[in-house]
């Protein structure tokens, strides 16, 4: 197969890989909303190109984290069916990382959203 037209696959699988986290995973659902009113509300406030950047950045950290934790839970599940303490832990490790992510993106929010809040 030429590369060529694997690279439309690639773009499908993602998709399908974005379709399937937004319709079995709640958190990731939760996120994407949060994500949208802060869109919504960065653009109602007309945020300047940089904090679009950090806002952007910050949302498709958490995004891919929450994507990442679903992935290793996935395999988790699929080579640990029984519940193992070390099976645990790596699931627990990665939504560690997902919560340290979403907290960290509240604070953000906070810096960013705040004074374009209060100053108007």
């Amino acid at each position: 197969m030429s590369k060529i037209s694997s690279i439309p696959k690639s773009f499908k699988y993602a998709i399908d890989g974005i379709k399937t986290a937004i319709k079995n995973e709640p958190n990731f659902r939760v996120h994407l909303i949060i994500a949208a009113f802060a869109i919504f509300l960065a653009y109602y406030l007309n945020f300047e190109k940089f904090e679009w950047l950090f806002l952007l950045i910050t949302i498709s950290f958490v995004i891919i984290l929450e994507l990442v934790n679903t992935t290793l839970e996935a395999i988790v599940n699929l080579v640990s069916p029984k519940i193992k303490p070390q099976a645990k832990i790596a699931k627990d490790v990665s939504a560690a990382a997902v919560l340290i992510a979403a907290i960290t993106a509240i604070f953000i929010g906070l810096f960013l959203f705040l004074p374009k809040i209060f100053l108007r």
